[in-house]
C-alpha cells in the first residue's frame, strides 16, 4: 500500500492516541478509527515503523521526550569534543548546507536548472527541488496542494528553469527516507538565508537522527544565547524539511511545540525516528 495513504491513517489513530492515552485504547478502537480491520491495521502499523501501536505511544509520551533532551545534548558534546559531527553517527546521512550566491539570490536563480516531483514518503505527500548543486526545497504537502507548491517555489527562484521530472527527484527521495543504518550517502542543500539563518540551519543539522534539542541549547550552541526567538524564526523559514530537522525541536518541559504541519505530524516523525533507531 503506498507510504502517503498509510500515514494519513496512522496520523488519525496517532491524534486520537494522544488525546485518548490515559484511557489506553486497544487496537480495535483505534483500527475503527481509521476504518479499517484490526488485522489490517496492525499489519499496517507494523510495516510502517516496525513496532506495534502501544510500543510507539511510548515515544509519544512527555517523560521520554523530556529525558531525550538530555541524552541527544550529551551525544552532541560528546560528538564535538572527539571532533565527530552528528554526520559520522550512525542513522545519519552526510548533509552540506550551501546558501546561494549573492548573485544567484539577486537573479532569481537565472541559470539556474532546477528538477521537482511530487513523491509519497512515510509522513505524507511531499515536494522536492534538486539543482546541480543540491536540494533545494523539500515540504510536505497534500495532494490537492501540488499545484500551490509549485508556485510558492517558483517565486522563490522566478527565473530558474523548473523542470517537472520525477523519475530523476525519486532518487532524492529513496536516499532520504529509505536509506539503512550503513548508508553513506552525502546530500548537498542549497538554500536561501541570511547568515544568522544559515547558521540556525547548520546548527539544526547536528542534532542527530532520533533525537531532540530545545530552541535554548540551538541559540547557545550558535553563540547567541538571548536569541532564542530568532533562533525559533530561522526553523520556522527552514526552506528543506525533515533533512534540516527542525521537527527535533521540542519544549523543555517534553511538549513538542508548534511545527508548520502541525504538532501531530511533528510527534509522528519524532516516534517514527525514535521506533525506527530502536528496531535497526
Amino acid at each position: 500500500m503506498d507510504q502517503s495513504v498509510n500515514f494519513y491513517r496512522i496520523q488519525e489513530a496517532i491524534s486520537f492516541l494522544s488525546e485518548n492515552f490515559r484511557q489506553q485504547p486497544d487496537l480495535s478502537e483505534l483500527a475503527k478509527k481509521v476504518h479499517v480491520s484490526s488485522f489490517h491495521f496492525q499489519r499496517m502499523f507494523l510495516d510502517w515503523v516496525g513496532i506495534t501501536p502501544k510500543k510507539f505511544l511510548q515515544y509519544l509520551t512527555i517523560t521520554h521526550l523530556k529525558s531525550n533532551l538530555q541524552q541527544t545534548k550529551n551525544l552532541i558534546d560528546a560528538a564535538e569534543s572527539s571532533g565527530l559531527s552528528s554526520q559520522s553517527r550512525v542513522y545519519e546521512l552526510f548533509v552540506n548546507i550551501e546558501g546561494v550566491t549573492p548573485q544567484q539570490y539577486k537573479s532569481g536563480g537565472k541559470g539556474i536548472e532546477i528538477f521537482y516531483g511530487y513523491h509519497s514518503s512515510p509522513f505524507g505527500m511531499c515536494f522536492i527541488a534538486v539543482s546541480e548543486k543540491g536540494i533545494c526545497d523539500l515540504h510536505f504537502i497534500d495532494e490537492d496542494q501540488t499545484r500551490n507548491e509549485y508556485l510558492l517555489f517558483q517565486q522563490k527562484w522566478p527565473f530558474a528553469t523548473l523542470i517537472h521530472q520525477p523519475d530523476f527527484t525519486q532518487n532524492f527521495i529513496k536516499k532520504i527516507f529509505g536509506r539503512t543504518s550503513d548508508d553513506n550517502s552525502k546530500l548537498n542543500l542549497l538554500v536561501q538565508g541570511t547568515d544568522f539563518q544559515i547558521k540556525v540551519w547548520e546548527a539544526l543539522v547536528k542534532i542527530p537522527f532520533a533525537g531532540v534539542t530545545s530552541y535554548q541549547d540551538v541559540a547557545k550552541s550558535i553563540g547567541h544565547h538571548s536569541s532564542i526567538r530568532s533562533v525559533a524564526s530561522a526553523a520556522g523559514k527552514n526552506p528543506i524539511l525533515y533533512l534540516i530537522p527542525c521537527h527535533r525541536i521540542i519544549k523543555t518541559d517534553g511538549t513538542v511545540g508548534n511545527f508548520q504541519y502541525g504538532k501531530v505530524r511533528k510527534r509522528t516523525m519524532i516516534a517514527w525516528e525514535m521506533a525506527t533507531k530502536a528496531v535497526k
